[in-house]
């Protein structure tokens, strides 16, 4: 579910049309991805996929499917959390 290509490449093509939160994503990136990740495949800097399906089934339940769109809105919300914490 959380690697496959369907949901990542719009989640991804929805953030590059937001540059507004792309140090966000960034900032979460560097938060979530498993350290050394370039020593383990599939040799790329995401997440690990039990984080992901923990975080998944605790937003959506065990039988809903995310949407990529709400990659957008979670970055939308970590940088508006930041910012309220800055206030």
């Amino acid at each position: 579910m959380t690697h496959e290509r369907g949901f990542w490449f719009p989640a991804v093509r929805g953030l590059v049309r937001r540059p507004g939160l792309w140090p966000t994503a960034v900032r979460q990136l560097r938060t979530t991805v498993p350290r050394r990740w370039w020593r383990r495949p599939p040799f790329l800097p995401i997440p690990d996929e039990g984080y992901l399906r923990f975080r998944f089934e605790t937003a959506y339940g065990s039988a809903a499917e995310p949407r990529p769109g709400d990659i957008v809105h979670y970055l939308e919300w970590c940088r508006d959390m930041r910012r309220a914490g800055r206030t």
